[in-house]
C-alpha cells in the first residue's frame, strides 16, 4: 500500500506559495501558470495556510472585497493539516474524513516535500486495487481451473 510520500513523489509537483502580503490579483496570476488550484501562504518560512479557487468564488461575493487591491493575508482561512511521509492510503483517508478537510501538507522530518489533495489520494488508492486485481486475475484465470482436476489412480 502506498504511503503519502509515494503519493507525492508520483504527483511530482513542486510545493508553490506566496508571501502572505502578496497581492491575491498576483496569486491568481501564478496559479494560472503554475496550473494548480492551491496555493501555500506563507509569512517568513513558515506555512500559515493556502488559498484555492473555491476560497476565490467565496471571496468574490464578499462585501469590500476588491480583487485590485486585496492581500491574500487578509483572506486567509484555511488551517494546515499534514500526515507524515509514512501514513498510508487509510490513513490519509482517515485524516480527510476524520477532520473534513480537502488538503494535506505531507511533513518528511524537518521539511514538507509536497501537498496532497483528496482527489490525489482517491486515484492513489483506485490505481491501487487495479493493481492488486491484475494481480488476482494473473493468479486465478480460466487456465488455473481448466488445470485443476482431481487426478484419477
Amino acid at each position: 500500500m502506498k504511503t503519502a510520500e509515494e503519493i507525492v513523489y508520483e504527483k511530482n509537483r513542486e510545493l508553490i506559495s506566496v508571501p502572505f502580503d502578496t497581492p491575491i490579483k498576483i496569486v491568481i496570476k501564478k496559479m494560472l501558470d503554475k496550473k494548480i488550484g492551491t496555493i501555500l501562504v506563507k509569512k517568513g518560512d513558515e506555512f500559515i495556510g493556502f488559498w484555492t479557487e473555491r476560497d476565490l468564488m467565496r471571496n468574490l461575493n464578499s462585501k469590500g472585497f476588491d480583487l485590485e487591491t486585496a492581500i491574500i493575508g487578509n483572506y486567509l482561512e484555511a488551517e494546515i493539516y499534514t500526515a507524515l511521509h509514512t501514513d498510508n492510503i487509510f490513513r490519509l483517508f482517515d485524516k480527510f474524513v476524520g477532520m473534513g478537510i480537502r488538503y494535506l501538507l505531507v511533513k518528511k522530518g524537518e521539511k514538507y516535500i509536497g501537498l496532497l489533495s483528496r482527489g490525489d489520494v482517491i486515484r492513489a488508492s483506485l490505481f491501487d486495487k487495479n493493481e492488486t486485481l491484475k494481480e488476482l486475475n494473473a493468479i486465478v484465470s480460466w487456465e488455473y481451473y481448466d488445470n485443476w482436476r482431481w487426478k484419477k489412480k
